[in-house]
Parts: C-alpha cells; structure tokens; sequence
C-alpha cells in the first residue's frame, strides 16, 4: 500500500468508497487547518467532508452527518511496513 491515504474514504461498509486495509492503518484528517476526529466521509480532490452532527442517528442506526467545504489533509497514522 502506499505512504499516500485515498483521495476519497467512506467508513461505512455498504460504501463504494470503503477501504477495511486504509481504515485499519488509521486515517488523521485536517480540515481547514483543525484535526477532526469526527470525520464519516472526505475526498480531498473535491474538497469537502462529512461530519457527523453530535449523537443523533437515522432509522438504520447511522449517524446523521452534515457535508462541509473548505481544504483537506488526510495521512496515514501509522508508519509505513
């Protein structure tokens, strides 16, 4: 795998977008120059992510999120093996 996470990530399993092997590395992502650790969704090419908005979960138990605009940073957490 290389040192460079996806440009675009999902952790929902039912997701086009969802990489197990890129979510196990664990994934660190900026947003306008914050780290947020509440992060559901990111492509850095379009600039935008998808937060989760507090506890509050839709009728399928996924939480309900709210999609933000501005630059993005995503890297790897752990060291490359």
């Amino acid at each position: 795998m290389s040192d460079a996470p996806p440009d675009r990530l999902c952790n929902n399993p039912t997701s086009p977008f969802y990489d197990e092997a890129a979510l196990s590395r664990g994934i660190g992502i900026r947003f306008k120059g914050i780290e947020r650790t509440n992060v559901e969704e990111y492509c850095i090419s379009e600039g935008w992510v998808r937060m989760a908005v507090g506890k509050t979960t839709d009728r399928r138990g996924m939480p309900l999120t709210m999609k933000m605009s501005g630059p993005v940073e995503a890297w790897f957490r752990d060291t490359a093996e």
